[in-house]
């Protein structure tokens, strides 16, 4: 009898051990499903772009609108949750970390000092302007603030790095990055119209076009066509504002801890760390690539792409999130408070360059 109970209890061990290991494999299963998944569709994206009429959009806003039509289709992937998710928020702040690379302090602090000043007013004036206006439209506040940082700083990227200390909802993060690279194009490609019948010189037109567009590729798309000097002072300007999201982002931190300690539900602000990495990478990327160590340029080039492709990555799990209804009922207020903004901005700049 004793050895059958033994043999009992040991079955019965063992039962308890495989059922374990069969909810670790299917986490795991999930886990790695969810990665590949939002892999699979920023492919996808990057595939999209190549075509002439998406390729104004970039791979970005292609693969939330693939991700989104998805939800609509098919629903939710629930059963890759955990990996999704993975996506949207670790490889989120990865993809942060290394677009420090992109900000050259030491060129910023010695070339482009002035500029900060009107980078500054640019940021003051796209948040104040468009929540006043978001109140003006009875638009939803925390899209409306995303879009605003999108606006004033740079684009999505900025979206994402607010989205956690401000607490913003995923599909809010979403909506707001796939705006911004859907109306910064547009805002690009009238530039670009616009440039031969302006009474601007190349200089000054670059320094209009970083100083008042939204993302770093909308900078490059409208002042590439203006020559080389142009380029080099719009993406010195727009630099100027990718440094100033550090200081917005601490302000934003101080912000939501008042609000906390006066709110009934008390919000609690996680420090971003993933901001310290940022500073980091920029920092090794001003003064120590190119001068401590030598990367040949084809493998700086290879590290934006893929910086540009986990972003992507992520803005699939983000874009999982939305649905049509949400599109509907909350986006329409915030995108037009969004654009308002965006034109008052880019005259405003043309005026005091011009004049």
């Amino acid at each position: 009898m004793v050895p059958t109970l033994t043999h009992g209890k040991q079955s019965a061990h063992e039962q308890i051990s495989d059922d374990r290991g069969g909810a670790n494999r299917a986490r795991s299963r999930a886990w790695v499903g969810g990665i590949t998944f939002t892999f699979v569709v920023a492919l996808l994206g990057l595939g999209l772009s190549r075509l002439p009429i998406f390729g104004r959009i970039g791979p970005l806003a292609c693969a939330i609108i693939i991700a989104v039509l998805y939800r609509q289709v098919a629903g939710y992937p629930e059963r890759l949750r955990s990996g999704i998710q993975f996506s949207s928020k670790r490889l989120l702040r990865a993809a942060i970390i290394l677009f420090g690379l992109k900000l050259n302090i030491d060129t910023l602090l010695h070339k482009g000092l002035w500029l900060l000043l009107r980078d500054a007013g640019t940021i003051v004036f796209a948040i104040a302007v468009t929540m006043l206006l978001a109140k003006l439209f009875k638009a939803d506040k925390g899209l409306s603030l995303l879009l605003s940082i999108g606006t004033g700083v740079c684009g999505a990227a900025a979206i994402a790095a607010v989205s956690p200390i401000v607490k913003a909802k995923e599909e809010d993060t979403a909506l707001g990055a796939g705006i911004i690279a859907l109306m910064g194009t547009v805002f690009a490609i009238v530039y670009t119209v616009l440039r031969p019948l302006l009474p601007l010189s190349s200089l000054h037109y670059g320094i209009w076009s970083g100083v008042s567009l939204h993302e770093i590729a909308h900078v490059a798309l409208a002042a590439a066509p203006a020559g080389s000097d142009a380029l080099a002072i719009a993406l010195l300007a727009k630099l100027g504002r990718v440094f100033l999201l550090v200081p917005l982002s601490f302000i934003l931190m101080a912000w939501m801890k008042r609000r906390g300690s006066t709110a009934a539900d008390h919000v609690k602000v996680e420090f971003p760390w993933f901001l310290i990495g940022f500073i980091a990478m920029s920092v090794i990327g001003s003064y120590v690539i190119g001068h401590l160590v030598v990367i040949p340029p084809v493998i700086m080039n290879d590290i934006a792409s893929l910086t540009t492709f986990i972003l992507t990555m992520a803005m699939v799990g983000l874009g999982l999130n939305v649905s049509f209804q949400d599109l509907r009922t909350k986006a329409f207020r915030p995108l037009a408070a969004m654009t308002v903004t965006s034109m008052l901005l880019s005259l405003g700049t043309f005026l005091t360059i011009y004049f």
